[in-house]
């Protein structure tokens, strides 16, 4: 199928082959009939990606200074190739479509195969053929309303929010600042529930369409505020929603000259906010803000999960303000398609950006793509993007998920080994896949893993999925007799442990993402090492906020599970011996904006006498160093800092070793897992992965019950 895909580092667009999305449980997949290019977000999309490296990095001075702080903590090389391997990730196009549903998922109910349903939400409703779309971004079309005009949907909630957001009153007199398609929407929305219009722009031609829309007045935006005085008999009206799109902050000056007092200031669209203090005091006016669609929005347990906020408690949500907008069009009291300039065959998209960018000089509003359908979904699954033979003495690898960390970590340091061919790619979106698929020259890319289980070619399979899919793809690649590099954890329930521990025969390897024992440093330190050692790790870890998926129990696991893991490897490694019992405590908070077992003091004994001191704070300050190793044992000790510096003091003498940049061991760990394969021995014996993963479901279990938590 294709989709309309745009490359974030050059500003390049283009239809590309990709594999069809998976319908997962809480949504359905929906074949596009109409998309709807949104003239405003879409245009300042595309005109950012287009812009210069130097030109991006003045408009985000704040991702400059993250760029910078990250350099001097991990070093310039590293820093960069994770920049630029951001800057390479392909991003989709649109939100808003209508379409028909050809596959619904096992939890969604209320929809089925054959319904039209408007859809909405930045990657999810994008500009392709077929897309996969949760169940609180879509809505069925009633059977008054067509598609063109459903396909409005996503902009039109947006204009309904930001109406709700100005709680009009009957009779009111309500002005528009900014007459695009957010604004003519707005205004058709403001005249259905009873208000005064006055609309005000720059454009003559949107001025005379905002009158037939039902505008009770119009102007250009320079005679505004004397007509808006005339339009209140010089009352001032009494609330104004912003619905521009400039950097300027001239509508907000404006919004507060023509307000009445304590009236009431919306901004909707992107505009200037340097907000003149004395204006709004004076007047004791009521500024709001608008987010996008509705209440939802941005929450990933109603978005992704399609957990419903209760009716009477949040009446309006997204997927209910999707509703509202189609019943008004159903009524006759909104009409989009009246908003319509242009219209493009989906084949020939690439001409709608062209009016956007001004290749083609037309004045444009709504902007539509037409699809042909029809599409046979097992046709999709799989794309072949060349055809490299495979050796079958290599390490042939078959990735299952494509996020930041294999982008930026993984696959260019797998690059950087002979000995690895990069056979096929499954991702959940053909975006990513497709992104992937083109910059590291995989054979095939699809959506669907079991194209990457079934695959002759591929002998080993790397995992970089969310955490709750590891513990099955790791049992399916034991059965499919398949090598496994699953990155961390291996598990984030104690059942999948189990389960993975009885299947494993050691026929085949399992390694996991531990990379810090295989860094310079650390194998530099074990070398000095003997006998019962102490060990104590300090990590500054920073705060991950609790809506990040790391931070749900079902999906990440939480960051013991999912982070501490690592560093109880690190210990392990150094001490070389098995965990045998636990205690932990966590620091106990009124502050609960992150957990409380992000900030822990772990204690750990071990089977050879040996401890170990796990200190993980989240809440210090990131100028700090974000690792800290003390060891101390049979007449030596030494301390590590960050994997840039390490310091050895033995025999009376102090020996440094100093690292420009970072190596915290990616590329070791992967010639370790090629030596694996070869030789059949694991790097990481399979003992010591459970027993690393054990420890982390211990450490739960002793905060739990407030004791030491033995393995026995």
């Amino acid at each position: 199928m294709k989709q309309l895909i745009q490359s974030f580092k050059t500003g390049e667009l283009g239809l590309f082959d990709v594999p069809a999305p998976i319908c997962q449980k809480n949504g359905a997949l929906v074949e596009t009939t109409i998309s709807l290019v949104s003239a405003g977000t879409e245009k300042m999309l595309v005109d950012f990606a287009k812009k210069s490296m130097l030109a991006k990095a003045k408009d985000r001075p704040d991702l400059v200074k993250q760029v910078v702080d990250k350099m001097k903590k991990e070093g310039v090389k590293n820093t960069l190739e994770k920049v630029f391997t951001k800057l390479d990730s392909p991003i989709p196009l649109g939100y808003s479509l209508a379409g028909k549903v050809i596959k619904v998922g096992e939890s969604l109910s209320g929809i089925n195969i054959g319904d039209r349903v408007a859809c909405g939400g930045a990657g999810y409703a994008n500009h392709s053929e077929i897309n996969y779309v949760p169940k609180n971004l879509m809505v069925k079309i009633p059977d008054g309303v067509d598609d063109i005009d459903a396909s409005f949907v996503t902009v039109g909630a947006i204009a309904l929010q930001g109406v709700r957001q100005t709680e009009p009153k009957l009779g009111e007199r309500v002005a528009v600042i900014g007459l695009g398609l957010l604004g003519q929407l707005t205004v058709q929305l403001l005249k259905a529930n009873g208000c005064k219009v006055i609309g005000s722009d720059i454009d003559p031609d949107k001025l005379e369409l905002a009158k037939k829309m039902g505008a009770n007045e119009v102007c250009e935006a320079r005679d505004l505020i004397k007509k808006s005085n005339e339009f209140s008999n010089g009352y001032g009206v009494d609330a104004v929603i912003i619905a521009a799109s400039t950097s300027s902050n001239q509508p907000v000056i404006d919004s507060a000259e023509i307000s009445r007092m304590r009236g009431r200031v919306v901004f909707l669209g992107m505009v200037g906010m340097d907000i003149p203090r004395n204006d709004y005091y004076k007047k004791e006016l009521d500024l709001r803000l608008s987010m996008a669609y509705g209440p939802g929005r941005y929450d990933p347990n109603y978005e992704e999960k399609g957990i419903d906020y209760p009716y009477d408690l949040v009446r309006w949500t997204e997927q209910r303000n999707f509703e509202a907008f189609l019943g008004l069009i159903e009524e006759g009291k909104v009409k989009p398609k009246e908003l319509l300039t242009h219209s493009f065959e989906y084949d020939d998209a690439i001409s709608a950006y062209d009016l956007l960018e001004g290749k083609i000089k037309e004045k444009y509003l709504g902007i539509i793509l037409k699809y042909s359908g029809s599409l046979n979904l097992n046709e999709h699954k799989i794309v072949k993007r060349n055809s490299k033979v495979v050796q079958s003495d290599n390490v042939n690898i078959g990735l299952i998920g494509a996020g930041n960390f294999s982008k930026s970590v993984i696959l260019p340091n797998i690059e950087k080994i002979e000995g690895y061919e990069l056979v096929g790619v499954c991702t959940a979106t053909g975006v990513s896949a497709e992104g992937t698929g083109k910059k590291y020259g995989f054979k095939y890319i699809t959506t669907d893993s079991d194209e990457i289980f079934s695959n002759s070619e591929i002998n080993s399979i790397l995992i970089t999925t969310q955490h709750n899919h590891h513990a099955s793809l790791v049992l399916k690649s034991i059965s499919s007799k398949k090598h496994c590099f699953v990155e961390k954890p291996l598990a984030i329930y104690e059942e999948e442990l189990e389960s993975i521990s009885d299947s494993y025969d050691g026929a085949s390897i399992i390694q996991v993402g531990f990379n810090r024992r295989f860094s310079p440093m650390l194998k530099n330190m074990k070398k000095h090492l003997s006998g019962q050692i102490s060990v104590n790790y300090r990590v500054n870890a920073g705060v991950i906020p609790k809506n990040v998926w790391i931070q749900d129990r079902e999906t990440g696991g939480g960051r013991i599970i999912g982070e501490v893991c690592h560093f109880i490897d690190s210990c392990s490694f150094l001490i070389d011996s098995k965990v045998i019992s636990v205690y932990a405590s966590t620091i106990h908070k009124n502050d609960q904006s992150i957990p409380d077992e992000d900030n822990i003091n772990i204690v750990l004994n071990y089977d050879n006498g040996s401890m170990a001191t796990i200190s993980y704070y989240a809440y210090g300050d990131n100028s700090m160093s974000k690792e800290y190793i003390e060891v101390f044992g049979n007449g030596v000790s030494m301390r590590m800092t960050d994997f840039r510096e390490l310091i050895i003091y033995k025999n009376g003498k102090e020996t440094k070793e100093k690292s420009y940049n970072q190596d915290k061991g990616f590329s070791n760990e992967f010639r370790a897992f090629k030596a694996s394969i070869k030789s059949g021995e694991p790097a990481i014996p399979f003992d010591s992965l459970y027993n690393t993963t054990k420890t982390t479901f211990k450490i739960l279990e002793s905060i739990k019950r407030g004791n030491l938590v033995s393995f026995t």
